[in-house]
């Protein structure tokens, strides 16, 4: 279907400054998404609090506001600029909050602004640990084994059901900050009490150690017809237990039979089907336990990722700037692959004979 013309001006949060856990990866995909907006001829609004981007170039968006991205300000530039459309999956986790808070708020239901991209109930889905685990047990994935808590003494019950090492994981917070890896007692006790502090809805996901096990990421696209193509597979050289921001990665994976390889691109495609993320680039992330076979689901951002990056650059294939697209209206069947100079549509899956 082609690009949607009841959508005129399109807001977009950046990601904010460079900090522990992000740094240019957001400005990349960020500055590749308004450009693209504004060649389909859209009105393209810009927050983003870090003035040192090329996303805040004055020629990258119509307008551009840097000012701290919270729901207050976004609402004030909502309030002036009144955009028909609000795009959060191009600044991390920073964006996502906030276009979750300005839902929560009310604040787009009364100034009429749709969220484009993913869907409130897609973000919470996929953000939310325990939603998300239940959602994976709906389609037949398993996570590892875990509990929710939001007290101290709940996540004492749920570490005893797991035992020594324990993995914590707070909710919606980037980069993995805050959790850990609790070895004992002591440990466990700082862990969760930072988890639980930095965590915005205090909450963390106490899991049972998947440390070892090798890790494989796959960037998934969908459009609205539900066309899904995998545009690269990502091998993690360090196992489990490294966060994948840390980890030295290998694209395509290397160490996947074909068997294991269509059993992930599989699930990954399901995963996004469950969470609802119906346009853009979402990274889905899994763990293989060498010994037996085991595949367990460790999370999926539904958002362009620092692995988005990585594998546009490893393919070739924008990312960035075909999810923008997606977002408003257009199927990868009508986007043309700028690799192959355009002889075949963004729908075909890249396939790469060297290894990045």
């Amino acid at each position: 279907m082609p690009k949607r013309t009841d959508l005129r001006t399109i807001l977009v949060i950046g990601a904010g400054p460079i900090v522990i856990g992000q740094a240019c990866e957001f400005d990349y995909s960020g500055a590749q998404a308004c450009k693209a907006l504004k060649d389909e001829g859209y009105r393209v609004v810009l927050i983003n609090s870090n003035p040192a981007t090329i996303m805040t170039d004055p020629e990258t968006a119509d307008v551009v506001y840097i000012e701290p991205i919270n729901a207050r300000m976004v609402e004030k530039i909502i309030a002036k600029e009144r955009p028909d459309a609000l795009l959060p999956t191009m600044g991390g986790q920073t964006a996502l909050n906030c276009a979750l808070d300005l839902a929560d708020r009310g604040v787009l239901d009364r100034y009429g602004v749709e969220m484009i991209g993913a869907s409130r109930e897609a973000i919470r889905m996929a953000e939310d640990r325990e939603l998300f685990r239940v959602a994976m047990g709906e389609i037949g994935l398993e996570c590892p084994k875990a509990e929710v808590v939001r007290s101290f003494e709940a996540a004492l019950e749920a570490q005893a059901k797991v035992g020594y090492p324990t993995i914590i994981r707070p909710s919606f917070t980037l980069g993995g900050s805050g959790g850990g890896i609790a070895y004992n007692r002591e440990e466990f006790e700082e862990i969760v009490k930072r988890g639980l502090d930095l965590s915005p809805v205090n909450e963390v996901l106490i899991e049972e150690s998947v440390l070892g096990w090798k890790e494989f990421e796959m960037e998934v696209v969908r459009d609205t017809a539900d066309n899904c193509i995998i545009v690269c597979s990502i091998e993690n050289f360090d196992p489990m237990g490294v966060h994948t921001g840390d980890s030295i990665t290998v694209a395509p994976a290397q160490t996947l039979t074909d068997k294991e390889y269509q059993r992930l691109r599989d699930a990954s495609i399901a995963v996004l089907r469950k969470i609802g993320v119906d346009t853009g680039g979402s990274n889905v992330q899994f763990g293989i336990n060498a010994d037996d076979g085991r595949v367990v689901v460790i999370e999926m951002n539904p958002r362009v990722s620092r692995s988005s990056a990585l594998a546009s650059k490893a393919t070739g294939f924008p990312i960035a700037k075909v999810a923008a697209k997606l977002a408003v209206g257009y199927t990868l069947d009508e986007l043309r692959n700028e690799i192959t100079g355009g002889l075949t549509p963004a729908s075909f899956e890249p396939a790469i004979d060297y290894v990045v």
